[in-house]
């Protein structure tokens, strides 16, 4: 069976720093027509983070899949949906052999980083006992006279 990627580009961040981003965000293992049907889904229930204040959405369909354009107050954001056969991976799990008659699975890819071990605790020393001075206060507590004022370490 082919392995297919479910590809989104997506418009981040906004005014000179906008940039397009690709991520992979599923893999579909069957035929490309159950690909693009996984993607159709995707991408009609996309919510991109971009534009905040939506004013027309409009999702279009190529021959690679699918483009989402989002009208926002001053600009236009676009979400492009592709599927692409997957031909190398480095990073790729192990193959599970399953039944033929078992409906073809859609693997999530997890953009989370995986958990880091825990260092050893150390002990941290109590905080020392904050210093007591002899400070003219108001009646609410706050001094007569600023810390800083005349010192000498500063500028």
């Amino acid at each position: 069976m082919t392995t297919w990627g479910l590809v989104i580009e997506t418009t981040v961040g906004a005014g000179d720093r906008k940039h397009l981003e690709a991520y992979v965000v599923a893999h579909v293992i069957g035929s490309r027509a159950e690909a693009l049907a996984e993607l159709e889904r995707r991408a009609r229930s996309h919510s991109p983070e971009h534009p905040r204040s939506p004013r027309r959405r409009r999702l279009l369909r190529n021959a690679d899949g699918f483009l989402l354009v989002i009208d926002g107050v001053w600009q236009s954001f676009v979400t492009r949906f592709s599927v692409a056969e997957l031909l190398e991976d480095s990073a790729a799990p192990e193959p599970v052999v399953e039944d033929s008659a078992a409906p073809e699975p859609v693997v999530e890819d997890s953009a989370a980083p995986e958990p880091v071990a825990e260092a050893p605790t150390v002990p941290v020393a109590p905080p020392p006992e904050p210093v007591t001075e002899d400070v003219d206060r108001y009646a609410d507590g706050v001094p007569v006279k600023p810390a800083w004022l005349g010192r000498s370490d500063l500028p």
